[in-house]
């Protein structure tokens, strides 16, 4: 047989590889989806991450205030619930429900935004490092292990004392930049495991570069970690603006989060619950809502359960 020959079947054989790998990963979506459904605790939490996305989303047609609007500062501080105000007043006279719903705007914003960047980089550095390997990897990693020694909360706590008044903008891409150490091995674990696998040695054959391998064919077979740690994430990111916001450090006022909402009720638990127990409760909602669905994640994109 020919030279020419050769490289003909090669081709096809690659080819034929790269197609039954799609088909296969096709396949086990959809079994990944029964078994998410079938999950006792995904359903729920994605009914109530869809209640609170709704709120935020339609927040202009169901809050009756603006957020900031002081309706009464007289006479309304601290008011209970009522027909008028579903769930109070806080005590600058602003309507509850309306900055919980705004509220939620910013909080589920920030928490998402924020992962979304630390997956990007995490995702990235992880597929580098594992693919490259050689002192390219060996120095990405070196990096991670710096930033997963680094204290978060220290770290933020260290920019917002350094720049006084924190853009929100720059609160959010902070908060992304410091969480993306952890991502970034879970990535390149699985990326040392694909590498050697049959499609990426055809896509190899087939000419594929290795940004191309990385981005077309390592990745998204790796997507099942980066997807749980991008679930599980949201509601930690939520936790640490709230942390911040409770500090006073985080969201500025008069900007509505549920994290600012509780520090500003906190000195007046006693007489007006209110004002912090409803952005109290909805951040513990939408966190085990999110802990479900990564649960529930985790275990229908397991590949062990393929064949289950």
């Amino acid at each position: 047989m020919s030279a020419l020959t050769w490289l003909a079947l090669a081709g096809a054989v690659a080819v034929a590889l790269l197609v039954a790998e799609e088909a296969h990963r096709r396949a086990a979506a959809s079994a990944a989806g029964r078994r998410f459904l079938r999950h006792p605790t995904a359903t729920p939490g994605v009914f109530i991450l869809a209640f609170f996305v709704t709120l935020a989303t339609a927040a202009p047609l169901l809050a009756p205030y603006d957020p900031a609007f002081q309706i009464d500062i007289v006479h309304l501080q601290n008011h209970a619930p009522s027909a008028q105000n579903i769930l109070g007043t806080d005590v600058y006279s602003r309507d509850v429900w309306s900055r919980l719903v705004y509220g939620a705007r910013i909080s589920l914003g920030i928490g998402t935004i924020a992962m979304l960047v630390a997956v990007t980089a995490g995702a990235g550095v992880g597929a580098v490092a594992g693919y490259v390997r050689r002192w390219v990897g060996a120095v990405l990693m070196r990096g991670v292990d710096v930033g997963l020694a680094m204290p978060r909360m220290f770290v933020l706590l260290m920019a917002v004392a350094l720049w006084e008044h924190l853009p929100l903008a720059v609160l959010v891409l902070l908060i992304g930049l410091t969480g993306w150490f952890a991502t970034s091995r879970l990535v390149r674990a699985e990326v040392l495991s694909l590498r050697e696998r049959e499609f990426v040695a055809a896509a190899r054959a087939a000419g594929a570069g290795p940004t191309r391998v990385i981005f077309r064919h390592v990745l998204p077979n790796a997507a099942a970690p980066i997807i749980v740690s991008a679930a599980l994430g949201i509601g930690n990111v939520m936790l640490l603006e709230a942390g911040l916001s409770y500090l006073g450090l985080g969201v500025p006022s008069p900007l509505p989060s549920w994290g600012s909402m509780i520090y500003d009720g906190e000195p007046f638990m006693a007489g007006a619950p209110w004002t912090s127990l409803f952005p109290g409760c909805a951040i513990a909602l939408v966190v085990m809502a999110l802990n479900a669905v990564g649960d529930g994640l985790r275990d229908a994109l397991d590949p062990r359960k393929e064949t289950a």
